[in-house]
């Protein structure tokens, strides 16, 4: 045998095993791909079972979370009524006439005065008490307030001062605390029952 019948030979076995281990790679490739391809189908149905199975309960569940959506954009827009009508209040109180406003303010001075030597802390924008009209509410009422020279950051109404102890009843303050206690009575007129 001559080395070209030998390589030729040789070149025909390889050829040979080269077809044969590739028919079985193709056997092993459609088993691999028949079983993925079932696989897949079985996950598939299983995946689709489940769902049909919790579908109920996923739409359940989505009505829950709407419903407390809801339910939260309502009590948002109950909240947001609520304190529009405590603003409301201090803008009445800010837009009080002359006559109502000091004789409001009297009486809130009288109930905060302590020792009748207070210092009173006013607004900046202040429109009506003044040191005439403080003047006046100490000589009838036998006190020694004196007008702060600070003007202070609120809307109206005052903060009396006696050393380290201060009484807010800036409007501010006053609407705050009325809406502490009135908020109840509050919401029954606004949403009865």
């Amino acid at each position: 045998m001559s080395l070209a019948q030998i390589t030729e030979k040789i070149e025909s076995d390889a050829r040979d095993e080269a077809q044969k281990i590739l028919g079985r790679a193709a056997e092993q490739e459609a088993l691999i791909k028949s079983g993925a391809e079932a696989e897949a189908r079985a996950l598939e149905e299983a995946s689709r079972a489940r769902f049909d199975r919790e579908r109920p309960e996923i739409f359940k569940r989505r009505e829950i979370v709407a419903r407390l959506d809801v339910s939260k954009m309502h009590l948002e827009s109950q909240r947001r009524l609520i304190n529009d009508v405590f603003a409301e209040g201090l803008e009445r109180l800010k837009s009080l006439g002359r006559d109502e406003y000091e004789s409001f303010f009297e009486r809130l001075l009288k109930e905060a005065v302590v020792s009748g030597d207070e210092v009173m802390d006013l607004s900046r924008d202040e429109k009506f008490i003044n040191r005439e009209w403080l003047d006046k509410f100490n000589s009838a009422n036998n006190t020694r307030i004196k007008i702060s020279e600070e003007r202070q950051d609120f809307s109206g109404g005052f903060v009396l001062n006696d050393g380290r102890i201060g009484i807010n009843c800036s409007w501010e303050m006053l609407i705050q605390a009325s809406q502490e206690k009135l908020e109840t009575e509050v919401v029954h007129r606004l949403f009865p029952a």
